[in-house]
């Protein structure tokens, strides 16, 4: 059955026009007329590029006091299913590149941010934050891409051991990436609740299909076009924008995805994700009730949270 589209809301935006005209009806006056806005159709981001989504449906996204802001995508089933297919064909690459150079690619989104910082600004402003929430959120969002660039070679050495063991072998272990990790951003922080979970899983060396904040997306758009201009391969972050209602049960059961993360405290989706997440023991990882504004929310251990532990024994001789 073809799905429907939503019809967008359009508010009319006034224009004066001032036509000097002579005495023959032509005499000097003001006409005003009254035209439709414009509004920006924000696409979704797979495998380094910007297609519209699969289902051509859209939705309009509002600002608090009802101005129409701009159209966003509803991303359908199949958009995840190419977007896993770009992720996975991403993740050999990506997980064979050095810790060192992943970091410096980090440390390319933060300075990409910082360019951006006026329009991250912005868009929070018309999504609701005041001018000054709005310059704290994106100053965390940065700082936050930073803090994780430093961690690249570093917290392997802080999770490998060298194990003891009985026999003659040399054991050792260390963490390596879980593979493609899909992720439910967070609601209520547009921008560094994005970041605060992309960061920490491709700093490890995992690909990502991300379903942004559905209320405030704007600045998700704009940090796929961060992306895009820094040194992130194309397929590494996958950005969709829709209704978490709708794609939540594809994102926690397709059998390609490795691990999924839910940031959110609705208690019904939680049990849903970890049910689903059971059919190809994909690790289930949620984060309710999380300021992510705060210094809790980043840490070694949410790079862990999509990492493996890998054990090798090594024969020695005796």
């Amino acid at each position: 059955m073809k799905e429907k589209t939503e019809t967008p809301v359009l508010k009319k935006k006034s224009v004066t026009v001032t036509a000097h005209v002579n005495g023959n009806g032509n005499g000097n006056g003001a006409k005003t007329d009254s035209r439709l806005a414009v509004l920006k159709t924000h696409k979704i981001y797979i495998d380094g590029k910007f297609p519209r989504t699969e289902s051509g449906r859209y939705y309009v996204l509002n600002a608090p006091n009802g101005e129409a802001l701009a159209n966003m995508c509803l991303s359908s089933r199949k958009d995840l299913r190419e977007a896993v297919v770009a992720a996975r064909k991403a993740f050999g690459g990506w997980a064979s590149k050095s810790a060192y150079n992943r970091g410096q690619i980090l440390y390319r989104i933060a300075e990409m941010m910082e360019d951006r910082r006026a329009q991250f600004i912005s868009e929070l402003t018309e999504m609701g934050s005041t001018p000054k929430e709005a310059e704290a959120e994106v100053n965390c969002a940065i700082d936050r891409v930073l803090y994780y660039a430093g961690w690249s070679d570093k917290y392997q050495q802080i999770f490998s051991s060298v194990n003891p063991v009985e026999s003659s072998h040399f054991n050792f272990s260390l963490p390596e990436p879980t593979g493609v990790v899909s992720i439910i951003a967070p609601e209520e922080n547009g921008l560094v609740g994005l970041v605060s979970v992309i960061a920490p899983a491709i700093v490890g060396g995992n690909t990502c299909v991300v379903l942004a904040s559905k209320t405030k997306p704007l600045c998700a758009s704009s940090f796929a076009e961060v992306l895009n201009s820094s040194d992130v391969p194309g397929g590494v972050v996958n950005l969709l924008t829709g209704y978490r209602e709708e794609l939540l049960s594809h994102f926690s059961t397709h059998m390609d995805i490795n691990a999924t993360i839910y940031c959110n405290n609705n208690v019904e989706e939680i049990k849903a994700v970890q049910t689903n997440a059971a059919l190809n023991v994909k690790r289930a990882v949620v984060h309710n009730n999380t300021n992510w504004m705060g210094e809790d929310a980043q840490g070694p251990y949410y790079i862990m949270d999509t990492q493996e532990i890998k054990t090798t024994w090594h024969p020695v001789g005796i």
